[in-house]
């Protein structure tokens, strides 16, 4: 008998673990409480411009992400970035520097005092660190690289990855790759380089290297294509009230390891099985199942599974999702004074702007807007500066704006615009988070068939969210 399997959630964690499960014959109901697929992947055409709400691209780090994308039917419309899109911009003291990508570039940038220049060239000769998880990326930075380089690379990378405050993310659980290079080959530079071969044999690429992609219609086309390959094994607008043991006993004539024999002869042993209780409609139905894979956010699941261990609860509550507002914004072309040859720009937290970055949309993927307009995505908030949600939503935008054009050399006001908010919006692995993470493992050793997935755990990427998908789907595959 195909073994029943309820994920909660139909993001992209979810639905990949769905279809490989789906794949292979087992029995599969995905519960979502949206009207759509996709999590915080969200696109939308309005007035000839492609938003996308959530993530804007994803990077090919592992095989698997283009595999599923052949197997769900849309290669059509995978497609790869702009090469300019590998040039990426700094702003410091209100002037766009392009980030060094290379050694003749390091040397030659204004970027970084000729100090700081060689402090970067000293980490070979800096020793380990016994900190481990309990050190935060500022530290292990500046311990390795100097201040200048925290200040200018990491701190605007973090804020754009994470939407996070350096001086709180745990190194080694939001930056396991980084930290390993130090633990495994004794610093960055020599982990680099012998790092390459290991990814190399297993077919990986690094972050640094991968190519970046997204879809035609935007990233939704990716949860989309999987959610249509699954059709009525997903339940839309339902919202998941709560996990429960249910233990059932089963009467059966070929003995099972440690049954017990019952007063006709017959084996008789103990079924272990999970009752998930959902609203749809404002009616309460119920779902028995074998396994329980969780892929919603956190603090959705701490709700959810309380009546089994009060613990879970607070562990999962404790993981913190900062606030963020993606600000959309389209000019004509002729508006824009700023040469548009790249990426988009990070600020660093030093430069005191109200926003965190911007992405320069319509250079990195092609139909985005028509050919005399520019789209740009703006990101705003998160762990660093939530405080800026306090000021009036208007005068906040009207404020970012006025820093947006100045920096880009814009004139007049944007000819489409649009926002949305996300009151909780990236999974923050500060320091701690390691408890957590031994917590969940717990969990799920002490109530066997229940899995704790999506992107609190194992990385926040698009592409950690496939492999991780894989290794779910593997986990089930051998509890069987």
């Amino acid at each position: 008998m195909n073994k029943k399997v309820v994920i909660l959630g139909a993001g992209i964690s979810g639905l990949a673990t769905a279809y490989w499960l789906h794949k292979n014959g087992f029995d599969v109901t995905v519960l979502e409480a949206k009207k759509f697929p996709g999590g915080s992947m969200e696109s939308s055409l309005e007035n000839g411009f492609l938003i996308d709400y959530g993530p804007n691209s994803g990077l090919e780090t592992t095989p698997l992400i283009k595999k599923l994308v052949d197997e769900v039917g849309i290669s059509n419309e995978f497609i790869y970035a702009n090469e300019n899109a590998n040039k990426r911009y700094i702003l410091k003291n209100n002037l766009l520097h392009p980030l060094p990508m290379n050694p003749g570039a390091f040397i030659t940038t204004k970027l970084f005092s000729t100090k700081a220049k060689f402090r970067v060239l000293a980490e070979p000769f800096i020793g380990k660190s016994n900190d481990g998880y309990y050190q935060s990326i500022s530290e292990f930075v500046r311990r390795r690289l100097g201040r200048e380089f925290l200040d200018y690379a990491i701190d605007p990378f973090v804020s754009g990855v994470f939407a996070g405050d350096p001086d709180k993310l745990s190194v080694k659980s939001a930056f396991p790759k980084l930290y390993r290079l130090e633990e495994v080959y004794g610093g960055l530079i020599k982990g680099m380089i012998k790092g390459a071969k290991e990814r190399k044999a297993r077919n990986e690429e690094s972050k640094q290297s991968a190519k970046m992609f997204s879809f035609i219609n935007g990233m939704q086309s990716f949860p989309n294509a999987i959610a249509e390959r699954l059709k009525n094994n997903i339940i839309y607008e339902c919202r998941v009230k709560s996990v429960e043991c249910r233990v059932q006993s089963v009467e059966c004539r070929v003995q099972p390891p440690k049954a017990s024999l019952a007063k006709d002869g017959n084996a008789e042993f103990i079924e272990k099985k999970w009752k998930v209780t959902y609203e749809k409609n404002g009616e309460n139905k119920e779902l028995i199942s074998d396994y329980v894979l969780s892929t919603v956010p956190a603090h959705t699941a701490s709700k959810i599974f309380n009546k089994i261990d009060d613990n879970i609860s607070k562990h999962l509550n404790e993981i913190y999702y900062p606030p963020v507002m993606v600000l959309y914004l389209g000019y004509k072309k002729e508006q824009v004074k700023q040469p548009l040859d790249g990426f988009g720009y990070l600020i660093p937290s030093k430069e005191k702007k109200s926003y965190l970055g911007a992405i320069w949309s319509s250079t990195i993927f092609p139909n985005r807007c028509s050919d005399n307009n520019a789209a740009f995505t703006l990101f705003i908030g998160g762990a660093r500066s939530p405080h800026l949600f306090n000021i009036e939503e208007t005068k906040l935008i009207d404020k970012v704006l006025l820093e947006f054009s100045a920096t880009m050399r814009i004139t007049g006001e944007p000819i489409f615009m649009k926002y949305k908010f996300w009151e909780k919006a990236i999974p923050q692995y500060n320091i701690g988070y390691i408890e957590h993470e031994n917590y969940f493992d717990k969990f799920e050793k002490e109530n066997p068939g229940i899995f704790l997935s999506g992107n609190y755990r194992g990385g926040i990427s698009v592409g950690d969210c496939i492999k991780n998908s894989e290794l779910t789907y593997k986990r089930m595959q051998s509890a069987e």
